[in-house]
């Protein structure tokens, strides 16, 4: 074992220098993407190899960092020492070096195990893949290896928390993010705020549910204008983010989600203007509003909508406000002279939305039936997570006056990875890469327990629910040569996201099976009589267009046909599946970096994105596959519009039963009447949630550089 040489691992040197001319086109217009390459190698040269500790063999450094808390021993006693040596020398033979310098950038300071003064890397990329495989895998020799050859070939990559953590002695959970239910009780906001430092602590995002929270002025124990309403919850669970990270590794982050027929929908929408008041202000907390069918139909008419109080709906049902479907009991609720109601204009809730995003991105939107239509399990699903993808239903805890659990009910946890759609297209076995996959995932649920917080804890053994994203949409689009949002690309996409969820339910049928069990509330899904399947088994599916009839054959992948779903919607019936939720579609941020993937499914922000990195500045990070010769292709986000964006997202939603992450683009010319017709034409078109609505900032006079690649692309 050898110890690096003296000196920090934050110092800058020519890779940087080597990096920036990426954005300096040669004398011809060409992109210098050598120069990107040539950064990596300096980065790893220069930098990485003389900071890093080396090894006499596997065996010496696993004891080594086992002896000294770097890694869990459990997991790794489960291997024969014959088989760790293998394993690590399987990752090796892929010879992976990373395709950008932000890629290596990221996965150093970012995941690779450091030591705890943090001056020296103990990790490099295919150490922490192994040690993740092995995490995962639980002692499966094959299974470890085959997680290793999905993670090695970038056909599969963990979401951060897991590949970040995953085989740590000193780490947080594995999971992304959580969703909590608050009631309308002191005691439920009190467990809701302290789950929320106890999550945040862990490393995960929280969104919070506020709906059921009694409207300001509303009575307290029978005294009118006695509650505060939700700005004053949000406040504190505001605070509560900024104070708790994980290790100072990933700051706090939350969410908060009410409906739009809440009487206090104005003025939590007011929290994020930019001249709020500093005692109501909401700087760093995430919004999100929940908005049913019946609110556009009310704005379409130029009707007034009413809101309804949660402390008389339910006493009038039985059930919170946030577990009704609004549309369905909207004219009993506006006729109930029990129920107090307000009401606003439908237009101008939509125009200041429409403000508001034009102003902050915010907020969130999750369109109610439309997510409540397309879910296969019984229950009423109410809220998303911080990143709009998460659609699962809750259900409430009750609580003593103790503030203990009476009932435990069952809250969300996410368990997240992505699929490379431009290596899963040359996988050798699309069908075994998707498996893998949601094996891989589903090991994250059964090794979570958050026993600090019961109700994620209950929620996630009783589902096994998953996120299994897609990613590099736009990057695998432009190296076929075809554009984002055309009727090809629309085709592709649409044709994937089937032959993907029929392999992931296939998956899940197989590990019900295995397992003897199902998830908990199977028998009340439309798995199992048989209704999810309809629409695959009613017609047969296929390509559109030639083109993508070419691609799925030259890659050898099977599109799966009528008699196909048929057969497993039958074995489903007999087996079940083991998980409640299987796709989610993530933002996938940093893991698209050093997967060198375009993010998500949704087109790039720039040919040629620019990043600040701490102190490092400005990075630059090239399109994934994009080449002189097909910038074409590469169309950015705010050239293609938002309707193909949609378009595209809801070829792909008809197949995912969660959400997925849709943000939009807007050029600086756009108007709140723009971000309005694009808010109804992604509701028309069946899309589940908006995530951020992003729009491009007008260039500074003088600040466009001849020859600069980020500038003219």
């Amino acid at each position: 074992m050898s110890t690096p040489p003296e000196g920090g691992i934050g110092e800058r040197k020519e890779y940087h220098a080597l990096n920036a001319q990426l954005n300096l086109l040669t004398p011809d217009g060409s992109i210098q993407l050598e120069k990107d390459r040539q950064a990596v190698d300096a980065y790893i040269t220069q930098h990485v190899l003389p900071h890093s500790m080396k090894f006499e063999s596997i065996p010496q450094r696993i004891e080594w960092l086992i002896s000294n808390d770097y890694y869990e021993s459990t997991y790794l006693r489960a291997y024969s020492e014959d088989f760790l040596v293998r394993i690590h020398q399987r990752a090796q033979d892929f010879h992976h070096s990373f395709s950008s310098f932000l890629g290596a950038f990221k996965f150093y300071t970012s995941y690779a195990l450091k030591s705890f003064d943090g001056s020296t890397y103990l990790e490099n990329y295919e150490e922490r893949v192994v040690a993740c495989a092995l995490f995962l895998a639980r002692g499966n020799e094959a299974f470890a290896e085959d997680l290793v050859d999905e993670i090695m070939s970038g056909r599969f990559q963990p979401a951060t928390p897991t590949f970040l953590n995953a085989g740590k002695a000193q780490r947080g959970e594995l999971v992304s993010c959580f969703l909590l239910r608050i009631e309308d009780t002191m005691e439920s906001i009190g467990r809701a705020i302290n789950s929320s430092l106890q999550l945040s602590k862990r490393g995960g995002g929280v969104a919070l549910l506020l709906t059921n929270l009694r409207e300001q002025g509303a009575p307290i124990k029978k005294i009118e204008n006695q509650a505060s309403g939700v700005v004053p919850v949000m406040k504190i669970l505001e605070d509560s983010f900024s104070y708790a990270n994980q290790l100072g590794a990933r700051q706090g982050a939350g969410a908060v989600y009410l409906h739009a027929h809440h009487p206090d929908i104005l003025r939590f929408l007011d929290t994020k203007r930019e001249n709020a008041d500093e005692k109501i202000r909401i700087k760093t907390l995430s919004l999100g509003v929940v908005i049913p069918d019946i609110t556009f139909e009310l704005a379409r008419d130029n009707k007034e909508m009413h809101l309804f109080s949660p402390y008389d709906v339910e006493r009038e049902y039985g059930i919170p406000l946030g577990d009704l479907s609004v549309s369905s009991h909207y004219e009993d609720l506006v006729a109930n002279p029990r129920i107090r109601k307000s009401t606003i204009s439908a237009r101008k809730f939509f125009t200041t939305l429409a403000e508001l995003q034009f102003e902050s991105g915010y907020p969130y939107i999750l369109f109610e039936d439309t997510v409540n239509r397309a879910n296969p399990l019984s229950g009423w699903i109410n809220m998303s997570n911080l990143c709009s993808e998460i659609l699962q239903v809750n259900s409430p805890s009750t609580y003593r006056p103790s503030g203990a659990y009476e009932t435990v009910g069952h809250d969300i946890s996410c368990n997240l990875g992505s699929m490379n759609i431009a290596h899963a297209m040359s996988s050798p076995d699309l069908a075994q890469s998707v498996e893998i996959a949601v094996r891989a995932l589903t090991s994250v649920s059964e090794q979570t327990d958050v026993e600090v917080v019961p109700s994620v804890a209950s929620g996630n053994a009783a589902s096994h629910a998953i996120g299994l994203g897609q990613m590099n949409l736009h990057g695998y689009l432009a190296s076929q040569r075809i554009h984002y949002g055309s009727p090809e690309g629309i085709d592709f996409t649409d044709i994937y996201f089937l032959t993907v969820t029929y392999h992931a339910i296939r998956a899940s049928m197989t590990l019900a099976r295995e397992h003897g069990s199902r998830f908990e509330g199977f028998e009340d899904s439309s798995y199992a009589d048989g209704s999810f399947f309809d629409k695959y088994t009613e017609k047969e599916w296929g390509p559109a267009t030639a083109r993508v009839r070419e691609l799925f054959d030259e890659a050898g992948v099977a599109i799966p046909t009528r008699a196909d779903w048929v057969t497993l919607r039958d074995a489903v019936m007999t087996h079940g599946i083991y998980n409640a939720y299987l796709q989610a579609i993530p933002p996938t941020g940093s893991i698209s970096y050093i997967n060198h993937s375009t993010a998500s499914i949704h087109p790039i922000a720039a040919k040629i994105e620019i990043r600040k990195e701490g102190k490092l500045g400005r990075v630059y990070y090239p399109a994934p596959h994009l080449t002189d010769e097909n910038r074409e292709f590469f169309a950015d986000s705010y050239e293609i519009g938002y309707e193909k964006i949609i378009d595209t997202y809801a070829a792909a939603t008809q197949h995912v039963d969660q959400g997925l992450s849709l943000t939009l683009f807007f050029r600086d010319t756009a108007t709140t009447r723009d971000i309005n017709k694009a808010q109804i034409y992604a509701w028309r078109a069946g899309i589940k949630t908006l995530y951020y609505i992003r729009l491009r900032q007008p260039a500074l006079e003088g600040t466009e550089v001849e020859g600069c690649a980020s500038c003219e692309l």
